[in-house]
């Protein structure tokens, strides 16, 4: 049923009119999400502040059967908070509280609202750490994050965001609240529906809290640049550290294009006459730290790389990773419009599939630049492209189809941490196969049985 007046009255007696959005120039930020070309206004945005607001709009909702689509900062990048028209836009930056941090159980609870970057912040005076980190932490929300189970540069050592989720609140598509989990270590009674609900993207529920697992923080860490004048012994470096059972805690890559964009951009001095940069840091007890960066550096210089240094202290450090983390950022101001990919691979195919998409992009004319987790087999192949060029983003679909296609020949994924979304959809049964792309539907229809929740994200 479309958003009407009726309903919207209601809507406005459960949260006031203020935390009501309607006018067509209000509500035009929230129809598109970090995703390229993928937009469409919403029939209203509304600001809850408690799961009770939730759960009221949430059951309003239901009962006129209008489709609710949930969102934080808006920073995904597979069209995930993208609605439809007469959606509800549940946007819920506004349930920002962190409610406890426990020191004892080694655990924080929090709103979904909160950014993630305030996670880490908060549990630091504690001597406390939240690891993951992924590449808007400084603005997407803690409860975006888990709807995503989004990763980050420390995914390597640390794991994604499902690894540090010991218990979440929900509202189900009826508006019924929902609890799963708890501050125990051990806990194997019944199903773990917090797992199912991680990563689900908004269409089983509407994650509003989350209680997280905290660790003790690093006592010391070290950064390493290593240079290379080709790509492949960059890839190969990686296959190495890990075959030799080093575990960095971040291990990220960026392609010539992407050093350059990055250069222009931030200006921190890295080389722009090489093929590739690799970034890796280890953390942990300082002796661990000494022997294990000592041990990448003698293998980076073994696999080709044209030099290896270390940071000189903790502000460069911090600088490097700034440089990782602004890739997207710099190579956005390229060309009007740029689509950033996501695809993982087995670690011992990761040479290969670099090569692939260097070879893909020089096939079809395109600029792309290659940037990402290569720890983790994690690339991210960014188009710098025009999405008012036709003949150009033909090319760019096309880029896209074969680099996903590879992904899956070599035993990879369609996304690592972006999500299916609008975006990934008409790969996930290719990768999945019937039985278990018929299961997800199922759990769908069984949750979610009129299709309210985030309609037409993941399945059709």
């Amino acid at each position: 049923m479309p958003l009407n007046s009726s309903i919207l009255a209601e809507i406005e007696g459960i949260l006031g009119a203020k935390r009501v959005l309607t006018a067509e120039e209000d509500i035009l930020p929230y129809g598109f999400d970090g995703t390229a070309a993928l937009k469409q206004s919403p029939g209203a945005v509304v600001f809850p502040r408690t799961t009770t607001e939730v759960s009221a709009c949430m059951r309003l909702a239901a009962q006129h059967g209008v489709p609710v689509v949930t969102r934080g900062s808006g920073t995904g990048l597979s069209g995930g908070s993208v609605p439809l028209p007469d959606a509800l836009v549940m946007c819920l930056v506004d349930m920002n509280s962190i409610i406890d941090v426990d020191t004892r159980n080694l655990t924080l609870r929090a709103q979904s609202g909160v950014i993630t970057q305030r996670i880490d912040e908060a549990a630091a005076p504690h001597g406390l750490f939240y690891p993951p980190d992924p590449g808007s932490l400084r603005i997407s929300t803690i409860g975006g994050n888990v709807a995503e189970n989004s990763g980050g540069l420390r995914g390597l050592k640390y794991g994604v965001t499902r690894d540090y989720v010991m218990g979440l609140e929900a509202v189900l598509a009826d508006g019924t609240v929902a609890r799963f989990g708890n501050a125990c270590v051990k806990d194997v009674a019944g199903y773990s529906l917090k797992d199912l609900f991680i990563g689900s993207e908004g269409t089983l529920g509407i994650i509003t809290e989350v209680l997280l697992k905290l660790l003790p923080r690093p006592k010391a860490r070290k950064t390493l640049l290593a240079v290379y004048d080709r790509m492949e012994d960059a890839a190969e470096t990686v296959s190495a550290i890990i075959a030799e059972k080093i575990i960095p805690c971040t291990l990220e890559f960026l392609d010539r294009m992407t050093i350059g964009c990055v250069e222009a951009y931030a200006k921190i001095g890295l080389p722009t006459d090489c093929d590739a940069l690799l970034l890796m840091e280890t953390d942990g007890h300082p002796a661990a730290v000494a022997e294990e960066a000592e041990k990448m550096k003698q293998l980076a210089a073994k696999h080709g790389a044209r030099s290896v240094r270390a940071a000189r202290d903790e502000a460069e450090a911090l600088s490097l990773a700034a440089a990782r983390r602004n890739a997207f950022s710099a190579l956005a101001r390229v060309k009007p419009t740029t689509i950033l990919e996501d695809v993982t691979v087995p670690r011992s195919e990761l040479a290969k599939m670099v090569s692939f998409i260097a070879q893909t992009a020089s096939r079809l004319q395109l600029q792309v630049g290659t940037f990402g987790h290569m720890g983790d087999g994690n690339l991210h192949p960014t188009f710098l492209t025009n999405e008012t060029d036709a003949s150009e983003m033909e090319r760019v679909h096309e880029g896209l189809e074969a680099i996903v296609e590879k992904a899956l020949e070599l035993g990879g994924t369609i996304t690592g941490e972006h999500g299916v979304g609008l975006a990934k959809k008409p790969w996930l049964r290719k990768q999945l196969g019937d039985s278990s792309y018929g299961l997800l539907k199922q759990i769908k229809q069984t949750l979610d049985p009129r299709g309210l929740l985030n309609p037409g994200k993941i399945f059709d």
